[in-house]
């Protein structure tokens, strides 16, 4: 593979230390976050909050962006977290999903000004951010295959559908914090998008029924010859 950022080799695990260390960078980032937006992360401000060095700070993240798509990664295992103690509740996947997604939102809409700061990071992202913004995009498909009940091995079709998904729920993020949509017609969006989940789902459940139709029937018992016994013509 090609050497340059979008394909960085895969860093070793962290310590113990350096998990904490991190944890403090990613905290002191959404406060921050929290408190001003966007603008308000600054790298020498993140550094002197979390207590590391500008120079440690930067060999954790090249740049704020990388930052802050690294802090929306981690809020979105904090809402796993949340979400596997508390699962959604409704009849089929297409809306076990929606109210997963509509309950992100809700996470996020209590704090506009991170939500907003996360958002513009993912969109200002370039391919040296692309392995963590692939951490996000893994993240979210985590959460929508949990609601959908925790599938081990989803369809390409499933997998396309997750991904339209994923794409919508953004783009309301997106629309909605620029004013420009409603949190109505946030929640009409996705559940109108959710309904491709039970399509794939009945297409997969049809899939696998004709593969069993189209399957040989098992052999039967092999027929068991009587015992021998007295010829009758003998004696």
């Amino acid at each position: 593979m090609p050497d340059g950022p979008a394909h960085r080799a895969a860093a070793p695990p962290l310590t113990e230390r350096q998990r904490e260390r991190r944890g403090r960078i990613l905290h002191a980032t959404a406060q921050l976050a929290c408190r001003g937006g966007f603008e308000a992360v600054q790298m020498r401000e993140v550094a002197e909050t979390s207590q590391v060095a500008l120079g440690t700070l930067y060999r954790y993240f090249p740049s704020k962006v990388h930052l802050l798509v690294a802090t929306m990664r981690d809020q979105l295992e904090r809402l796993h977290a949340t979400l596997r103690k508390s699962p959604p509740t409704g009849e089929t996947a297409a809306d076990r999903v929606a109210q997963t997604l509509m309950r992100a939102f809700g996470a996020l809409q209590r704090e506009p000004r991170l939500a907003e700061a996360m958002a513009r990071a993912l969109t200002f992202a370039d391919r040296s951010v692309s392995p963590e913004v692939d951490q996000v995009s893994r993240q979210t498909t985590a959460i929508i295959l949990d609601a959908m009940g925790g599938l081990d091995r989803p369809t390409p079709e499933q997998l396309s559908a997750v991904r339209v998904v994923e794409h919508t729920w953004l783009s309301t993020l997106i629309t909605w914090l620029a004013g420009r949509t409603s949190l109505a017609q946030v929640r009409v969006d996705i559940e109108t998008v959710c309904r491709l989940i039970d399509l794939t789902d009945t297409g997969a459940t049809a899939a696998r029924r004709g593969e069993e139709a189209e399957r040989p029937p098992p052999p039967g018992p092999r027929p068991t010859r009587p015992p021998l016994g007295p010829d009758p013509a003998a004696g």
